[in-house]
């Protein structure tokens, strides 16, 4: 096997699904065509509006579904291999926890049906519940939990068996803007890392910030695919960034740009987006802050072995 083949995580070949009515005739088709490649260490998101056959995709790649047409590799087997299961994570859209139960029970029990020593399901435990800001509801039951709080919890079950593919419906759902970054910091970190990401969100300013390519779906089929700066570039128009002039430096530039390259030209300071500001004004005010709330979490120590190409 090549080594372009060896670290493909992902293949998917004309896939596609038909939703049948009691008398199996073609209802519905879901999907229709999608062709899909993903490799190790990529961070893909797959978009569109509702309906438009995301959702039934993640389901056939993670064989809760069966394809009509197609066919789907992954991780060098096929979704309902129990070997292939394994080294898989998911976080659904709405994570369903016990709600009795707090989020130590949670990930022991979790770690279980991963058959892990109680010794490592007890450290991967203390590791996520730290890494995803839980401490301090460590032993709250969940169901007083708000969906930011629930959806962290998601998000470590999802990470517990150190998965080589992550699969994450609206992973930053429900999350405040600190936690939005915290989550993006923290999958952008396992990618570098070797862990494959597969991700839908609703959030597209989230997309554009951590995934290397996406697929934009609609109607069951995709119509745009690729990285994110050939899809977005504009040929019409460049930016040239340079040190903040006054405004004789600004009429001087602008000047020779008109001068010598014949064009009308403008000029506009750079800004951060609103996300970045609000960040760096919440950092500021923990660092400054005696309450001693901390710094963001580290990621989990199980969780940081570079996957090989």
């Amino acid at each position: 096997m090549d080594q372009a083949t060896n670290s493909t995580v992902l293949e998917v070949v004309q896939l596609t699904k038909v939703f049948r009515d009691f008398w199996r005739r073609p209802r519905v088709t879901a999907v229709d065509g999608l062709d899909l490649s993903v490799r190790r260490g990529e961070i893909v998101g797959l978009l569109g509006p509702n309906g438009s056959g995301k959702s039934t995709t993640i389901k056939m790649l993670l064989g809760l579904l069966h394809p009509t047409e197609g066919s789907i590799s992954i991780l060098g087997g096929r979704p309902a291999d129990v070997a292939v299961r394994k080294r898989i994570g998911y976080l659904p859209e709405d994570s369903t926890l016990y709600r009795y139960l707090t989020p130590r029970e949670t990930l022991m029990f979790y770690g279980r049906l991963f058959d892990l020593s109680v010794a490592e399901r007890r450290q991967r435990t203390a590791e996520l519940i730290e890494m995803t800001g839980l401490s301090a509801a460590v032993d709250r039951a969940v169901g007083e939990f708000s969906k930011g709080m629930a959806r962290r919890l998601g998000l470590a079950q999802a990470l517990l068996n150190a998965p080589d593919l992550l699969v994450l419906d609206e992973p930053t759902s429900g999350l405040d803007p600190m936690g939005c970054r915290q989550v993006k910091d923290l999958l952008r970190a396992l990618a570098d890392r070797g862990t494959t990401i597969l991700l839908t969100s609703h959030l597209l300013a989230d997309v554009e910030h951590i995934c290397d390519r996406v697929v934009i779906m609609y109607d069951g089929r995709p119509r745009a695919a690729g990285t994110l700066q050939n899809l977005l570039e504009t040929e019409e128009r460049m930016t040239v960034n340079v040190p903040t002039l006054d405004a004789a430096g600004t009429k001087r530039l602008l000047d020779l740009l008109r001068k010598e390259l014949d064009c009308e030209a403008d000029v506009s300071r750079a800004s951060m987006n609103l996300e970045e500001f609000f960040v760096s004004v919440v950092k500021e005010a923990k660092a400054t802050d005696a309450s001693g709330h901390g710094d963001d979490s580290q990621i989990a120590a199980f969780l940081c072995k570079v996957r090989g190409g």
